[in-house]
């Protein structure tokens, strides 16, 4: 028994080494700028990120992130590490994004680009393996990009995953795995799933419509026919529109300055429409013809969609309307489990925010109860004191209504 639990702690310790991290960055660090490299790339007016846990958290410290400072602004700033290729592990992507300025519009994502980036030309151009994240823009997006290079293209997830849009920290996972499926978590929660191929067009598709096959011309796909017994009747056809039988000419009508008077039209009662047989069934009806397809030979199977053979910059690369959105909680691994233990705090600190929020939300309430009556008062005092000058200028016109008549 003695050999089995040393196998075990083996197989533990072999399996904790093999585990990477090659990207942790909470912002614990008042010189993260030392680390982080913003793009001068022309022609673009960039934005810069402060070090902040915003105006409620849970804990100042620990909760501090990078926060986007100023409005309509371009962010670009990107950290360097220690290249590394995901073959035959996982990859898992993970970050935090707190949108306290309640964003109407902008970026929130990440990417993962490969070492031939220039970090101080980075833009919205410059080639990425991997960009993932939330994205608002007004009401009508609200949504996870989920995006992947492959053969110098970029190819976004065909599903749509609604991101969190409220004001509170949350954290987004990416998985993805040597078998070439995938996982996306929102707070620990998996919120989409399945496989690469299925679900973004890396490949051409398996199968193809038979160029060679075409519908047979006997092939009868009406499911109903007219009846050929069925007669429209003699009466069918009437007019739309007839003459209002109620109209009268009026009295003042002149038929030789206003031309020969005519009742207006109104709908006819009796009108029936087109006339139309009535349908059978078609005792030829064979369905609907589907064309039959075949393999497709420019389909190429491929196991490595999964695959980056180098990753070694991640980089922020937004646009935000209303700044405010603050980053924090980094990590790249291919540990599953260190990325959930780590996003299962993200509890917690929502707790903690949205009871500062509140408390700073009835302060605010409270304040502006306040201001409102006093401007409610003062309001009240001029309407006073315009009432005392309506009485002071009417005795002054009774005095000298008075003295007049004296």
């Amino acid at each position: 028994m003695m050999w089995c639990k040393t196998v075990i702690v083996l197989l533990a310790t072999v399996g904790f080494i093999s585990a990477e991290v090659y990207l942790k960055e909470n912002f614990d660090n008042e010189n993260w700028e030392d680390t982080w490299i913003y793009s001068k790339h022309p022609g673009k007016e960039f934005g810069k990120f402060v070090l902040t846990p915003g105006t409620f958290y849970n804990d100042a410290e620990a909760d501090k992130g990078i926060q986007t400072s100023q409005d309509a602004r371009f962010y670009a700033a990107s950290r360097k590490f220690d290249g590394f290729s995901n073959e035959d592990k996982p990859l898992v992507v993970q970050f935090s994004v707190k949108h306290e300025q309640n964003i109407d519009c902008g970026g929130g994502y990440v990417k993962l680009f490969d070492c031939s980036l220039d970090q101080t030309d980075m833009h919205g151009e410059s080639p990425y393996e991997i960009m993932f994240g939330p994205d608002i823009c007004g009401p009508g997006t609200k949504k996870v990009h989920v995006i992947f290079s492959y053969k110098g293209k970029n190819h976004l997830i065909s599903k749509d995953i609604r991101c969190k849009d409220d004001v509170y920290t949350h954290f987004y996972t990416l998985i993805v795995r040597p078998d070439n499926t995938y996982e996306v978590l929102i707070d620990n929660e998996k919120v989409e799933s399945g496989n690469l191929e299925d679900d973004w067009d890396f490949l051409a598709p398996k199968k193809i419509k038979d160029p060679t096959a075409t519908k047979p011309e006997d092939w009868d796909d009406r499911a109903t026919i007219p009846d050929p017994d069925d007669k429209k009747p003699e009466d069918w056809d009437k007019p739309e529109h007839i003459p209002d039988p109620d109209a009268t000419k009026p009295e003042d009508w002149d038929d030789e300055m206003d031309g020969e008077w005519e009742p207006p039209m109104i709908d006819n009662p009796e009108f029936k429409g087109e006339w139309q047989p009535k349908q059978l069934d078609n005792p030829n009806y064979k369905g609907a013809w589907e064309h039959p397809e075949i393999a497709n030979p420019e389909y190429v199977p491929d196991d490595k969609l999964y695959l980056r053979k180098e990753i070694c910059t991640l980089g922020f690369d937004l646009w935000q309307v209303k700044s405010g959105t603050i980053f924090d909680n980094v990590l790249i691994t291919d540990d599953v489990e260190l990325a959930a233990k780590a996003a299962a705090e993200v509890k917690n600190t929502q707790a903690g925010e949205k009871k500062m929020k509140e408390a700073q939300d009835e302060v605010q309430r409270k304040k502006d109860e306040e201001e409102a009556k006093k401007a409610s008062d003062k309001d009240d005092e001029d309407e006073d004191d315009d009432d005392e000058e309506k009485d002071d200028e009417s005795k002054q016109d009774k005095d000298q209504s008075e003295h007049d008549e004296l």
